[in-house]
């Protein structure tokens, strides 16, 4: 399980929490198919792969030393307006035909409810699974997603699982654009980061002018003319310890994260053929990697915020 995206989040104080009260917690809210009406539904599944195995035989969160891996499946029913529209305007052509009689509004919003719920058992299901884990060394939680809404929407399910679970953004003593910006003013990025070839700028006091660059030589002089003008750099293509690509955003957000071939080899050394093998394998050096860059990149913006 390679994660291809991170947000952080920093876990509070209160959350010295036991990882068997989580897995019960989180056992008593395992995932359940929505019912014909239903438009999403949201629940706790194995993080495991199945292995032939039922869902309901998988354990529902996945433990390796301190870190425990969670898993919510999301399904939502996609019904286009455009559908709902066309049905609601057929019913009310049938009307006014058969009836001699003009439908106003309040009928309108009433067929449409009608039509949304006779046409909800023929939609089709959009899955998706958000993958996460804690580090109880670090005090850490590490979502698999770019979507600040997906992973608000993880937290709040473990929230409402467990009652409480105080949590917030990551937060660094300087500011990531600030010292990302310095590093393409010539400053040499913060320990094992060197500068990949794509960044992102922008005017801080007008959002909306920004300058993208791919396949650029980021310290050319072409760069050097935005910065001057008072650009500042909100993403930042990194590569660390020549092990890990990505695009580090200035909400510490890590997109695009890509591990290279050493890494993956080494993650595949012994070539384990049990799926559940493979899956520890992959984790346990995928999580240490990031431990790693993690406890590295708050290095390079002055520490973490208290």
């Amino acid at each position: 399980m390679w994660f291809k995206a991170v947000r952080l989040y920093q876990l509070g104080g209160d959350a010295q929490f036991d990882f068997a009260n989580i897995e019960n917690a989180l056992e008593s809210a395992r995932f359940q198919k929505a019912g014909v009406t239903q438009k999403l539904t949201t629940g706790w599944v194995s993080p495991l792969p199945a292995g032939g195995r039922s869902a309901e035989e998988l354990p529902i969160v996945y433990q390796q030393g301190d870190r425990m891996m969670v898993c919510l499946r999301r399904d939502e029913k996609m019904l286009p307006s455009s559908v709902v529209n066309e049905e609601v305007q057929t019913r009310i052509e049938e009307i006014e035909q058969k009836q001699d009689r003009k439908v106003y509004r309040k009928e309108k919003l009433q067929l449409k409810d009608e039509v949304t719920i006779d046409l909800l058992p023929r939609a089709f299901v959009k899955s998706r699974r958000v993958y996460a884990y804690m580090c109880r060394q670090r005090n850490l939680l590490v979502v698999n997603a770019t979507s600040a809404a997906l992973a608000e929407e993880l937290i709040s399910a473990i929230r409402d699982a467990l009652g409480s679970f105080p949590v917030k953004l990551l937060q660094t003593k300087e500011s990531p654009m600030v010292v990302m910006t310095s590093w393409l003013q010539g400053d040499k990025p913060y320990g094992a980061f060197t500068l990949d070839d794509e960044c992102e700028l922008v005017n801080p006091m007008e959002d909306s002018n920004v300058v993208r660059c791919k396949s650029q030589d980021l310290l050319a002089e072409e760069m050097a003319v935005h910065l001057q003008a008072g650009k500042q750099a909100r993403k930042l293509a990194l590569i660390w310890n020549d092990a890990v690509r990505m695009v580090v955003s200035a909400d510490l957000t890590l997109s695009r994260l890509r591990f290279e071939d050493e890494v993956l080899e080494r993650a595949a050394d012994g070539s384990p053929d049990d799926e559940v093998a493979v899956f520890d394998q992959d984790f346990s050096v995928m999580s240490l990697e990031l431990d790693a860059l993690i406890l590295q990149l708050m290095a390079a913006f002055g520490g973490q915020e208290e």
